[in-house]
């Protein structure tokens, strides 16, 4: 009876350690949180606001690829795809062992296990 309640307090003892463990982790992270948004909030704060008259838009122009290239692009980029296919070599497979030496072998062992317990008052 001594042993089984040394062992539950070992048990509760872990338990305990081990939360209050996460407890810590979880406690450090909220706070590594909450001081990045605070540090967020003073860089926005710190940095001057444009007034809406000195905004000037800008169009950034796309840059265009013209249809030459790309349809030279697109040819290179088959035909490099095209060699590597032909570069490639089937996978060797294994066939499935036949379902008759799984069901045999079930059995096999259904049947040990059978003459096992009729035994077992012969010990």
């Amino acid at each position: 009876m001594a042993e089984f309640m040394e062992g539950l307090n070992i048990t509760a003892l872990g338990v305990t350690v081990v939360f209050a463990v996460l407890t810590i982790l979880a406690l450090v992270l909220y706070f590594v949180g909450w001081l990045e948004r605070r540090l967020i909030e003073r860089e926005e704060a710190a940095a001057p606001v444009p007034a809406p008259s000195e905004v000037k838009e800008v169009e950034e122009e796309k840059p265009t690829i013209p249809p030459k290239d790309l349809a030279v692009i697109t040819a290179a980029i088959l035909a490099y795809t095209a060699e590597k296919a032909s570069q490639l070599r089937p996978l060797p497979f294994r066939r499935k062992v036949s379902d008759a030496w799984r069901l045999y072998g079930v059995q096999s062992t259904m049947e040990e296990v059978e003459d096992f317990n009729y035994e077992l008052g012969k010990w």
